[in-house]
């Protein structure tokens, strides 16, 4: 119920913007390194104001893979400040972050940040959250209609979730578990046709 409230505000709150904005220039994108990840993606980035846009992008994956579970959607808006201009150079951006997942089995051995992603390699955890960042970022311009760009951001993603013994298993060992995750909440290489 709540995630089906946080994905229809901030849809609404998006196709809002861009009704009520004389956009010059569009621009729509996939970040190749969710790609990598087999998690199809796509983002639109809209033109606002000098300086100003903003963009709204989405992966999904819903595959298991030989017993890996790396299952979610999540939307991220974000409105960017261009030091230069819109669609080239350096740009600064905040972010919102709000979707679901099912992950487990997977192999991770470390611990960052308070978070400790071992602990899927064992568990499933499926859940959900929402959170906000910041990043920075820049976009060179390949062409008269390509660009690519690179992301990074860091913020704090707010998670509640349930966990279970194993991938699989069906026994629920903790129920509406609250996790802060702070560290990175945003990397991207994207490629970007712009109209």
């Amino acid at each position: 119920m709540k995630t089906n409230i946080i994905r229809s505000t901030l849809l609404a709150s998006f196709v809002g913007l861009a009704l009520a904005s004389p956009a010059q220039t569009i621009g729509v994108k996939t970040n190749l390194l969710y790609d990598a990840t087999l998690s199809p993606n796509l983002g639109v980035e809209m033109s606002v104001a000098p300086h100003w846009s903003v963009e709204l992008s989405g992966n999904f994956n819903d595959w298991a893979i030989r017993g890996h579970q790396w299952k979610h959607w999540f939307v991220q808006p974000e409105a960017r400040y261009w030091l230069c201009e819109n669609f080239g150079g350096h740009f600064f951006a905040a972010h919102a972050v709000a979707g679901e997942f099912n992950v487990g089995n997977l192999p991770h051995g470390f611990e960052f940040l308070g978070t400790n992603f071992a602990a899927l390699t064992n568990r499933r955890y499926q859940g959900w959250g929402a959170g906000l960042g910041i990043g920075y970022g820049y976009t060179w311009m390949l062409g008269r209609h390509w660009n690519l760009e690179a992301e990074i951001g860091l913020g704090w993603v707010y998670t509640r979730y349930d966990s279970y013994p194993c991938a699989k298993c069906g026994s629920r060992i903790d129920n509406n578990r609250v996790h802060n995750y702070v560290g990175p909440t945003k990397a991207a290489i994207n490629l970007v046709y712009v109209f």
